[in-house]
Order: C-alpha cells, then structure tokens, then sequence
C-alpha cells in the first residue's frame, strides 16, 4: 500500500506541477507528498522530478512513469467507484469550482440534493478567479459562455437572459420606463467587471445592440452581482442582471421586470470535468441532478 500512496502522490503532483497543490486535493500536508514521492524514487531508482524553489517538473523518467501510473490510478479510482456504487449510494468530497453568481443559480437545489445523497460531502468555491481544472484538482468547474476545450469534458446545465429590474417602490415614484430611451431619464444601477474595470453593456433591442448609441446612466455601480441585487431591492433603481439570479423576488414581487421584448441577450451555462479521468458516481450524479433540476428555470 505504501507503493500505491507513493504513486497517486506522483500523479497528483505531476498533474498540478506543485507538490502544494497536489497536498491541498488529497487532504494531507506538502511535506508528506514530497516525502511519498522521495521513497518512491527510491524504490525505482530513479529521480521522477526536477525540484527547484520556484517549479517543479518531471524528468524524462518521470513523464514515461506518469503515463503509465496515471492509468493505474485512474484504474483503481474506477474499481473503487464500482464498488461504492455496489455497496449503496455515491459518497465522498466534491470539490466544486462555481462563479459568484453561481451561488444563485445552486442554492434553491442544493438541500434537494443533499437529502438525496447525504453520503455527499460538498467543497464549493464561489469565486470568479479562472482556474484550472486539471492543475487544481477540482472534481469540475460550472462556467458560463464557450468552455470548449480538447482536455475537458462538457454538458450545458441549460440557458438564460437577462431581465431589467426593480422594485415597485421606485417605479411608483420614478415611473416605469415604456421604452429604452425612457432609461435615461432612470437612476440605473450598473455592474463593472472586477478584472477590467469595464461597465456591462445593457443589450436592449435590436437596434440599441450597439451600446454607445444608447447611453445608460451609471447612477451607482457595484463589482459584485449580490449587491447589485440588494441595491436594486432596496429600490435605488433599475438593474440588469441574469434572470435566474433574481427568480426568487421576482416570484415574490420584491422585484418586477421591465422592457421584457427589448432585452435580448442570453448566456448558457455549463459544468466542465478532466476528460481523461473517470467520472466518478458522486460526480454523476451531482451533474445529472443539476440537469433534472433545471437549475437555470429556462430551459435547455
């Protein structure tokens, strides 16, 4: 066993080129990888790694080794998979990658799901950072727009579009704009993106698809999508913003929709896994519930 915990110390290492990264998916300290794949070295004989401060990578020894090793783990990993599946229901720790937003479209399903497979143990980060998803070690990562890649894996957990909201209280007071040009005269509400900087556009008809030849007032602006909301409740004035991020007050009224036949922009989501690993039963199910579920509420 000491061989086996040496070798899916190596693999996991090789994958993420970082013994830190490797000690962070299998839940033990980077000393300890290191000192796994030491020995395992020396029962080969052969020096798997070139260690520096800054990088670590395989020696030409070490590549032929990880080819064949990674086969060997992924070949347990699917024996041992089998056998929960036979044994009773999946289980185990699922490490997740979701946008912030995604906190959105998961909460309304997530108690379901739990009660469902309780054996399930869940490690989401909510975070808008690009990561990748083979080097982190993450089971697979929800992500909006084209995510083709030849190394992942892909299934659409469905579409959406977006929705001009606000509260009542303010178009009581302010008025309910009757067309886009109307947006002007509105304290509008406006999301800028944390890496750029850049305000969002508002896609409002086919002939205001050219953001400039519509200006929208930037009354406030916020770089999160959950204050965004909450400014938009507390009726400061008109957001734009995914529609099933604002299901639930919307299906109060806490919030009402405004312009529906002028917005026409829509965005997909998908969740994205390492195509060359076997997908593991606590992973399937997770992807499948999510697409029995709908979780987008629009569709596919």
């Amino acid at each position: 066993m000491d061989s086996l915990s040496g070798l899916l110390a190596f693999v996991r290492a090789a994958e993420a080129n970082s013994f830190v990264a490797a000690s962070e998916r299998l839940g033990v300290s980077a000393s300890a990888i290191s000192k796994s794949v030491a020995r395992l070295e020396a029962d080969l004989g052969v020096r798997l790694f070139n260690r520096s401060t800054r990088r670590l990578s395989l020696t030409e020894e070490g590549a032929l080794f990880f080819e064949r090793g990674r086969h060997i783990v992924e070949a347990i990993q699917e024996a041992e998979s089998e056998l929960s599946r036979l044994a009773g229901s999946p289980s185990g720790t699922l490490k997740i990658s979701v946008p912030a937003i995604g906190y959105r479209m998961l909460k309304p399903v997530l108690p379901a799901f739990l009660t469902r497979y309780p054996d399930i143990r869940l490690d989401i980060d909510f975070n808008d950072r690009l990561i990748d998803i083979i080097a982190e070690g993450v089971d697979a990562a929800i992500r909006s727009g084209d995510s083709s890649s030849s190394q992942l894996k892909a299934r659409s957990l469905g579409t959406y579009r977006f929705v001009l909201v606000g509260a009542p209280s303010y178009f009581t007071g302010r008025g309910t704009p009757q067309s886009p040009v109307d947006l002007a005269r509105h304290q509008c509400l406006r999301y800028k993106f944390p890496t750029t900087g850049q305000l969002q556009a508002w896609r409002l008809g086919r002939e205001w698809s050219d953001a400039s030849r519509l200006p929208i007032p930037s009354t406030h602006t916020f770089n999160s999508v959950e204050a965004l909301i909450s400014a938009s409740l507390d009726g400061l004035g008109i957001a734009y913003l995914p529609g099933f991020a604002v299901r639930e007050p919307m299906a109060s009224g806490a919030l009402v929709s405004i312009l529906d036949d002028c917005v026409i922009e829509g965005g997909q989501f998908s969740i994205l896994w390492p195509g060359d690993r076997y997908m593991a039963p606590k992973l399937r199910v997770f992807i499948d519930f999510l697409i029995e579920s709908e979780v987008l509420g629009e569709g596919h």
